[in-house]
């Protein structure tokens, strides 16, 4: 996230300002966008949960500090509503066969068909990765979305979710084999 929010213009939004309120909005709407899709918990719109953060943004924005640039700050906010929203609609750990469409199915033999040429929709395989990344505990999709999809470094990691860098390390090895582990196992079930 660019912080391209100045102090004048943070100002100006702290003192009621629509316009700059709006411009503020405008400049950070794309990184809080792209957190909360790369985020969304099961069956929440995309854009509800933006304005939901931005409505923390605006409300909190006379505890903000400054020690942080702005964008460091209200990604912090994101990432911590979707985890919140995630929580609180407690979504299941565990994804069968039977949880897929047909489209993910037939993904899935395709894959695991050795004869056939793997090349398939991204379309599909970022559904089926959705439906994988669901099973992992919040903490642990934020860790594996952050560091595989998002590619952040593990220290910028460790400075948006509150873990260590060894936690952040660890978890994402745990999760990574949590999520091959339930691969194969759908691969398994495909061939069998």
């Amino acid at each position: 996230m660019d912080d391209d929010v100045s102090a004048e213009l943070l100002q100006k939004v702290r003192s009621g300002d629509e316009a700059a309120a709006r411009q503020f909005f405008h400049l950070l709407h794309p990184a809080v966008f792209k957190i909360v899709r790369n985020h969304l918990p099961v069956q929440h719109s995309e854009e509800d949960l933006c304005q939901m953060i931005f409505s923390k943004v605006f409300s909190k924005l006379d505890q903000y500090s400054g020690r942080v640039p702005v964008a460091h700050w209200v990604s912090r906010i994101a990432v911590n509503t979707c985890l919140n929203e995630i929580k609180r609609h407690k979504n299941r750990r565990e994804i069968r066969e039977a949880d897929l469409g047909d489209e993910e199915r037939e993904l899935l033999a395709r894959l695991a068909d050795p004869s056939h040429d793997n090349e398939q929709s991204a379309a599909d395989a970022c559904e089926l990765a959705g439906k994988l990344l669901a099973i992992l505990s919040p903490e642990d999709r934020l860790i594996i979305s952050l560091l595989h999809i998002e590619e952040c470094p593990v220290a910028e990691i460790s400075a948006l979710t509150g873990f260590s860098t060894a936690s952040v390390k660890i978890r994402a090895f745990r999760a990574r084999k949590k999520l091959t582990r339930v691969f194969q196992r759908l691969i398994e079930a495909q061939t069998a």
